[in-house]
């Protein structure tokens, strides 16, 4: 049957060839990642009608984020007033750390037993920018270059549910992670001891990977009761 004139058809091969929309942000990854970096303080009240005007989205799309952020422990509900940033209480960051000995522990011997020349190469990179970046006095980046190090190392794991469950943990722990960066004297501790993650990892030793990492994350606790 012929078409009318000024009906344009729509075929599968013209929806594949159109581009693609650009993709929003995900607004609960926005509004983790400004929490995690001190956009908001401890205790601040997290008003849907602010969020939503300064996200450009909707009053329910800021409600699902919040409330998958309370399931992450970063946002607290109160009963009859909204949302607030969670504190996470030196007590409980220690709780964290202690938790992440053993899961992280797991993941740097995994990655020691499943490190490819290409990794060992990507690792060996970052392992001379933390270098760099301590020699530099550059808190800010040697920080950054941290988050990187255990991210990589989860990566190299391959290990989902250990993987999942520290991404939880470290995002509840955040602010703690980054004042530790800035302690007095803690790079000249912490940053030998993350060269010697690296170093059992890229020698494909399980058992060094496991211990070093089980060495540093026991320090961490021991300066996060110092903090106290």
């Amino acid at each position: 049957m012929p078409r009318g004139r000024g009906v344009i058809e729509v075929t599968d091969a013209a929806i594949a060839a159109a581009p693609a929309a650009p993709s929003r942000p995900d607004l609960t990854q926005q509004i983790r990642d400004a929490i995690l970096d001190a956009g908001f303080a401890p205790h601040q009240r997290l008003i849907e009608a602010d969020l939503s005007e300064r996200y450009d989205a909707s009053r329910a799309a800021v409600r699902t984020a919040l409330l998958n952020l309370a399931n992450e422990g970063l946002v607290e509900r109160l009963p009859n007033r909204g949302a607030r940033v969670r504190a996470i209480s030196v007590d409980e960051a220690v709780e964290i750390v202690e938790v992440r000995i053993g899961l992280e522990s797991l993941c740097a011997r995994k990655a020691a037993q499943n490190l490819a020349d290409a990794d060992a190469r990507a690792l060996t990179a970052l392992r001379t920018q933390i270098v760099d970046a301590v020699a530099a006095g550059n808190l800010v980046e040697y920080s950054r270059l941290n988050q990187e190090l255990d991210r990589r190392i989860r990566e190299l794991s391959r290990h989902e549910t250990a993987t999942q469950l520290l991404e939880r943990l470290r995002a509840q722990s955040a602010r703690h992670q980054f004042r530790l960066a800035f302690h007095p004297g803690r790079v000249a501790t912490s940053a030998p001891e993350h060269i010697a993650i690296i170093d059992a990892i890229l020698a494909r030793d399980p058992d060094a990977a496991e211990a070093t990492t089980q060495a540093h994350l026991e320090g961490i606790v021991e300066v996060l009761r110092s903090m106290d």
